[in-house]
């Protein structure tokens, strides 16, 4: 019976890995979560925290945070290429 629920519980594994990997490796996924991150930089901004403070954080420079927060559709553009 535990040999039975192991090997379920392997492919149960195993489908969630394949699903985990193909929302996060795939292009579409990551330029998702590039607008999303920049859509949090920017509301961060406006509550107050100093670009030195985000840059730092997110291991991006002052200019890049910068931009984002300016510009932020053509920083998205820019990312996704």
């Amino acid at each position: 019976m535990q040999r039975k629920l192991d090997d379920v519980l392997g492919r149960l594994l195993l489908t969630l890995a394949g699903v985990l990997h193909r929302g996060i490796a795939s292009k579409t996924a990551v330029k998702d979560w590039k607008l999303r991150r920049n859509e949090v930089l920017r509301a961060a901004h406006r509550r107050g925290v100093p670009v030195e403070v985000l840059a730092s954080r997110l291991g991006l420079t002052q200019s890049w945070v910068r931009y984002v927060i300016k510009n932020p559709k053509k920083a998205a553009l820019e990312e996704a290429a």
